[in-house]
């Protein structure tokens, strides 16, 4: 799996934190759920055209039928003991990118395999409804046209590597094809690159090269730095990341990390201290990148970022060439606050001639060679094998990147539910702060039904998905999500109250609480000290209807603004003053307290992100306590 992301859930929204959770999911408007890498789509759909997806009868719709295995198909089940043995056609895979013989050979053991490499989109069109299964690395294009034109046959696209950008889930999602990755299998590769990039840069290796083939001697220009006693930041504390620090600390660096997700256990483990994303960037002598480009880490690095650095800091990135904006470590270069930089990854792939920063004298580059050694090539070979051919026998592989259909009547009643779900999950982790990751989940369900008769699966991995997936490049559905959430040391728990509703609602209310973390806005913790939050759906939209103690109804669209003022006359009146004058529009407000003229909490449901320094006025009123702003 590759590094969680960086995005920081511990800093403060109100100084402009690189966490923006964007609301990507669409109001449920009939009974059909597919999972993409980035949004929950919920369209009108007849059973009967999706027929293939579908076991007949309107029952439980199994991943093993999304799947349908060539065993399964009618020929097979044309055989019977008085006949003689048919034997099934062996599945069919298209292998359209060079991929190791390793994996060849074990794709050869169960099917007929196909090299068809380089091939333009016009002949994969033209190609595809021939096979159950292809395989790609990232030069291959995988449109909806190609799903399409696949004619219902293709089974399963699997990706050799991390990064499925060049697959279009929801059409794969739609069209009932499981989609599958590596994303284990390069984990030391990338991570020995990121050291040799650490150590190269800092001894200047490929100037001193180049230095010398071009006929000349500069022993006094290329003086460099030690490793030892100097600190190194991971950003990204994810299996490359963990990997990198293994080796830094061997070098004798001091190692801290940020990464929200990050179990603390693990972290101790290595003698890696976990540390917000300020405390990271602002205390480094070298700053190592591992975090995944996602909405939320898109040019997290940019001029804000490098002006909190220590002057002089050495950045190397192996992950993401977007997470960099590149312009800004120009100029982050050219005023001296980065010294040095190491880079394999860009934004543009390749970069252009004339860039400036890979002309720049201080930089150190190499054409993307993070998972370029034999070895990793091999093993993602033998990882995306052995998931495809796993998918065409019928099994849930736990790489999966997409999701299979649910039960038709279990999505029909939780359709109402599933953007709640994802959107109290988004809302929580927004309100984590501190640097030691979020560890324990619990989510507490109100419903006048016993836990017999309510699934909750989908609900769990669409709070799941809420958690993790901004700031992340996991892509969490049905399948992977406790997979996932595993893998990143979270413990999601759930509980079932019977409560006193009606009995046509499965569910009453949804309750998201996080234990052992701090919180950015107090008020949101109970008495045990847990973040908390609860909603409800109303009239087919999500509301937040309690945070911490306080009691709050406020429809979850658009962004939330959370105060905890004195309860005094004319604080509704001045808050939103304050948001007129800005021109935000207020669409919600809702007013709780526990005690009169005490202390109250007020939800504010806002169309537009108020800027920076309206938010600094609302956090001057007197009588404003604490608040928070939240992107849904």
């Amino acid at each position: 799996m590759a590094a969680t992301s960086i995005s920081s859930a511990t800093n403060k929204l109100t100084d402009q934190s690189p966490l923006l959770l964007h609301n990507t999911a669409a109001r449920p408007s009939a009974t059909h759920l597919s999972f993409s890498n980035s949004s929950v789509s919920l369209q009108k759909l007849s059973i009967s055209s999706t027929s293939r997806n579908l076991k007949s009868g309107g029952s439980a719709v199994a991943a093993v039928s999304v799947l349908k295995t060539v065993e399964g198909s009618e020929l097979a089940s044309k055989s019977r003991s008085s006949d003689p043995v048919i034997k099934p056609p062996k599945p069919t895979i298209l292998v359209s990118e060079k991929l190791g013989e390793a994996g060849l050979d074990l794709l050869r053991s169960y099917g007929d395999v196909e090299c068809l490499y380089n091939l333009s989109q016009e002949e994969l069109l033209a190609k595809i409804s021939e096979f159950d299964a292809l395989i790609v690395r990232s030069g291959t294009k995988v449109t909806r046209q190609v799903f399409e034109a696949a004619k219902g046959k293709l089974k399963v696209v699997g990706r050799a590597g991390v990064g499925i950008d060049n697959v279009d889930l929801q059409a794969a999602t739609e069209l009932g094809c499981l989609v599958v990755n590596a994303p284990t299998a390069n984990t030391i590769a990338a991570a020995e690159h990121g050291i040799a990039l650490l150590a190269s840069m800092a001894r200047n290796v490929a100037q001193a090269d180049a230095s010398i083939k071009a006929g000349k001697w500069l022993r006094t220009k290329y003086v460099g730095v030690s490793l030892v006693g100097k600190t190194l930041a991971i950003m990204g504390f994810g299996k490359v990341g963990s990997e990198v620090a293994r080796r830094a600390k061997g070098l004798g660096m001091h190692v801290i990390a940020h990464d929200p997700y990050a179990p603390a256990d693990r972290a101790r483990a290595l003698g890696v201290e976990l540390v917000s994303f300020d405390q990271a960037i602002s205390t480094a002598d070298f700053v190592s990148l591992h975090m995944p480009l996602t909405p939320t880490t898109n040019k997290i690095f940019n001029d804000a970022t490098f002006a909190k650095m220590k002057k002089g800091v050495r950045i190397i990135n192996v992950a993401r060439g977007g997470v960099i904006d590149e312009d800004a470590l120009v100029r982050a270069l050219d005023e001296g606050i980065v010294a040095q930089a190491a880079l394999d990854v860009f934004t543009e792939e390749p970069p252009s001639k004339d860039s400036k920063l890979v002309q720049h004298e201080n930089v150190t580059v190499t054409p993307h060679l993070g998972a370029s050694t034999k070895e990793a090539q091999e093993g993602v070979a033998v990882e995306i094998a052995e998931a495809v051919v796993g998918a065409l026998r019928g099994e849930l592989s736990a790489t999966a990147v997409n999701a299979p259909m649910v039960p038709p009547e279990v999505l029909s009643e939780l359709a109402p539910y599933v953007i709640l779900a994802e959107k109290l999950g988004r809302l929580a982790v927004q309100l984590v702060a501190g640097g030691s990751g979020i560890q324990s989940v619990k989510v507490v369900y109100g419903s006048t039904r016993d836990s017999d008769n309510l699934d909750t699966r989908l609900l769990r991995a669409m709070i799941t998905k809420g958690i993790i997936e901004p700031i992340s490049d996991a892509h969490i559905n049905l399948v992977n999500a406790d997979f996932t959430a595993k893998q990143k040391g979270l413990r999601i728990s759930e509980e079932k109250v019977i409560v006193d509703s009606s009995p046509e609602n499965p569910i009453d209310s949804i309750q998201v609480q996080i234990s052992n973390v701090g919180s950015k806005f107090e008020s949101a913790l109970l008495e045990n000290g847990n973040i908390s939050i609860e909603g409800k759906v109303k009239d087919g939209i999500p509301h937040l209807t309690r945070v911490g103690s306080f009691s709050v109804d406020v429809s979850l669209e658009g962004n939330l603004i959370l105060c905890r003022q004195v309860d005094q006359p004319g604080m509704i009146g001045q808050v939103g003053n304050i948001l007129g004058e800005s021109n935000v529009n207020v669409s919600f407000m809702s007013v709780g307290r526990t005690v009169k003229r005490m202390t109250a909490i007020m939800a504010i449901g806002v169309d537009e992100a108020p800027n920076k320094e309206t938010l600094k006025k609302i956090g001057e009123v007197s009588a404003v306590e604490e608040f928070v702003f939240l992107d849904l």
